[in-house]
């Protein structure tokens, strides 16, 4: 099973090289027109709690994530949603 990010790079692909119209391309590749054209939009609050989570990490190695998000939570006071901070987490340690 192929994700849907991966059929979008895919048809980016074929698009690009001017093999395929976009829209016969989402078509094979069995995702929508939205879907090919959206670009998320990256908040510089991620790379905040990305930079926060590594510190903590190299500080305090035992900790994991219900630990460190409770510290922010708790001691520094930030409001970030724990969905939002556990997917930074989780995308910085699919990185080392």
């Amino acid at each position: 099973m192929v994700k849907a990010s991966e059929r979008k790079v895919l048809a980016h692909e074929v698009v690009s090289t001017n093999k395929m119209s976009i829209s016969l391309a989402c078509r094979t590749f069995m995702i929508s027109e939205t879907c090919y054209r959206y670009t998320p939009k990256l908040s510089d609050e991620n790379e905040e709690i990305a930079g926060l989570l590594l510190d903590l990490s190299q500080c305090q190695r035992n900790w994991g994530f219900g630990l460190c998000f409770l510290y922010l939570r708790n001691v520094k006071g930030y409001t970030w949603n724990h969905k939002r901070v556990y997917r930074i987490y989780r995308e910085l340690a699919n990185k080392t």
